[in-house]
């Protein structure tokens, strides 16, 4: 199985043969989403997927946290007087959270201790999730005067109204098994098992067409936002384009 590594200050990526791995590397500060991290990570996602040797996505934290959320300490220079930037940022932080469900490639998150507003939005925001049983997962924006604006899309599509208000109004963390319950999270493992568990879900992706795995997430996303019939549509063009799969794609 071929092995390579790169790294920024910021992010870390690896491949394993056609599964690449991309870590948050500011493990100092829990992986907190700064500008740069952010942007690091949008251009990550965006080279996997352009990747034609890479089959799936694993997606995880450095350090004790998988990401703690925004970096409030680069907060103090997005302010009113420099809309340009607070505009830009977020616009970054806007592409990077809906960046996932756009991949061609299947991404699963691997996810041990805090996982934060921001941090959280990732979390879910993945096709899967694999949980550290020290999992922290929730969204306290709002006992920083802050307001979770571009996670809430995410939480409230995958959650009823009333338990997602919950979260974002009380700001309560929840544990890995609660977390589970509410099915944002596929497994619930030992914190030095997460890794692995995702890794052999990205191996499992990886096995499959390519094409037919892409035209499958595509098709997934696409029918969750449509009405009935026409979500049926969406399918029955999808089953007519599947025949030629098995002869490109391999």
């Amino acid at each position: 199985m071929s092995e390579t590594t790169a790294e920024t200050q910021v992010l870390l990526t690896e491949t394993r043969g056609a599964v690449r791995i991309v870590t948050l590397n500011r493990p100092d500060k829990l992986n907190a989403l700064n500008t740069e991290l952010t942007q690091a990570l949008l251009d990550a996602l965006e080279a996997a997927d352009r990747d034609e040797g890479i089959r799936a996505i694993v997606l995880a934290g450095a350090g004790r946290g998988f990401c703690a959320g925004a970096d409030l300490a680069e907060f103090k220079h997005l302010t009113p007087d420099r809309q340009d930037l607070v505009v830009k940022r977020a616009d970054l932080t806007s592409r990077t959270q809906s960046m996932l469900q756009k991949l061609a490639k299947p991404i699963v998150s691997a996810v041990q201790g805090s996982a934060i507003g921001g941090g959280a939005g990732l979390a879910i925001g993945c096709d899967m999730m694999v949980a550290g049983a020290d999992l922290k997962f929730g969204y306290p924006e709002l006992k920083h005067s802050i307001v979770p604006a571009l996670v809430m899309t995410g939480l409230q599509r995958q959650l009823g109204r009333k338990i997602a208000f919950e979260l974002i109004s009380l700001g309560r963390l929840l544990g890995a098994e609660e977390v589970l319950a509410l099915g944002l999270a596929n497994r619930v493992v030992a914190a030095d098992r997460v890794l692995d568990t995702a890794l052999d879900i990205a191996e499992a992706w990886a096995g499959a067409n390519p094409l037919a795995m892409a035209a499958a997430k595509s098709l997934f996303y696409r029918v969750a936002d449509l009405p009935y019939d026409a979500a049926m549509a969406a399918g029955r063009d999808v089953n007519a384009l599947m025949r030629g799969f098995r002869e490109a794609g391999r």
